[in-house]
């Protein structure tokens, strides 16, 4: 079997042709420079001028690492959430371009062919890893005997940690997937993918190298921001990139008041108190939600859920479960389906 390749973005050019490293030159740099704040260029439409279909998002994964309900956990919320037949599968999001007909994913879970079958959406054209935590990345050999080809998009810098980049980690763990390739892409530097300017940014995820995705549309501006598995402590470069989003995703993993059960408690407290960052590598649902306010993203859902969320709280707003979608077209973000979910 023959091995994927590694190779890079290149600049803006044809849409196909020769590729310095044999590649197919799926991803193109939007800009040689990163933008100092992601702002439209000169002569983008407005973001609330838009016309037609464009961007439908399925969250098909929105739990932490061992997901909701948790195998062998006896849980109330566990049991509330097995009752309701609600579910928080590990880490993924499918974005597709309605007017390009091609989709993206981001996060490879672990239960890939669980959550496509249930949410019966299409097999991606691209993806991008944010990390190689296993519940971001261990889906990606469900591409094997399923998919010809698959581009994959991942940050080329290096971690100090594995001495490696995310990039390369994903084309030597998976170097038997002859389907993928794999693109080296610069952080803060947008790469036109599937129709859309997607964008890395660097967040706070120790003691890995990790990335929150920006994703937009560059005929209409529509915006989907993921802040990416992260602490409160999100650089500041990389919250002007994430900022004004029609949809934000955002790590909000447990409620502040839960960092009292930590070894080492929580972090980045805020004026009153309230600690933003539970342990060292997530944010807490107040700490997500405070970072969506300065953010000011049009619509907020908090996702990597873990069960511990009480009861009470594990399925009030604004924690996104399983299947929901979110269109992104003409009037701004509104959820699909919402009628017809009975979910909390």
């Amino acid at each position: 079997m023959a091995r994927n390749t590694i190779g890079r973005t290149t600049a803006i050019g044809p849409s196909r042709g020769e590729h310095p490293y044999g590649m197919r030159p799926k991803g193109r740099a939007v800009s040689d420079d990163p933008p100092p704040n992601h702002a439209l260029t000169e002569g983008s439409p407005d973001r609330r001028s838009r016309g037609g279909l464009i961007v439908l998002v399925t969250l098909l994964g929105t739990g932490d690492t061992t997901g909701t309900p948790t195998v062998g956990c006896e849980c109330e919320t566990c049991e509330v959430a097995r009752d309701r037949g609600i579910e928080r599968t590990r880490f993924s999001v499918h974005v597709a371009n309605e007017r390009t007909d091609e989709s993206l994913l981001i996060d490879f879970s672990p239960d890939f062919r669980y959550q496509f079958l249930r949410d019966d959406v299409s097999l991606p054209d691209a993806g991008i890893v944010t990390h190689i935590h296993f519940d971001h990345l261990d889906g990606l050999g469900n591409v094997f005997r399923i998919l010809d080809e698959l581009d994959i998009y991942a940050a080329d810098e290096t971690d100090p940690e594995t001495g490696k980049s995310v990039a390369e980690t994903v084309a030597s763990d998976y170097d038997y997937l002859s389907a993928i390739d794999v693109y080296p892409t610069t952080p803060y530097e947008p790469v036109r993918i599937c129709g859309f300017d997607v964008t890395l940014v660097p967040v706070v995820h120790p003691p890995l190298v990790c990335y929150g995705v920006v994703v937009e549309d560059p005929e209409t501006g529509a915006k989907l921001s993921l802040t990416g598995d992260t602490n409160y402590e999100v650089p500041d470069l990389s919250r002007s990139v994430l900022a004004d989003p029609d949809l934000l995703l955002a790590d909000g993993i447990v409620p502040a008041h839960l960092c009292a059960s930590h070894p080492i408690g929580g972090r980045h407290r805020n004026a009153d108190g309230v600690p933003r960052t539970f342990g060292t590598k997530h944010m807490t649902r107040e700490g997500a939600l405070e970072l969506a306010a300065e953010l000011n993203a049009d619509r907020t859902r908090l996702v990597h859920v873990a069960h511990y969320y009480p009861a009470d709280e594990a399925f009030a707003e604004p924690l996104a479960i399983d299947g929901e979608q979110y269109r992104l077209d003409e009037d701004g973000v509104r959820a699909v389906g919402d009628d017809d979910r009975d979910r909390r």
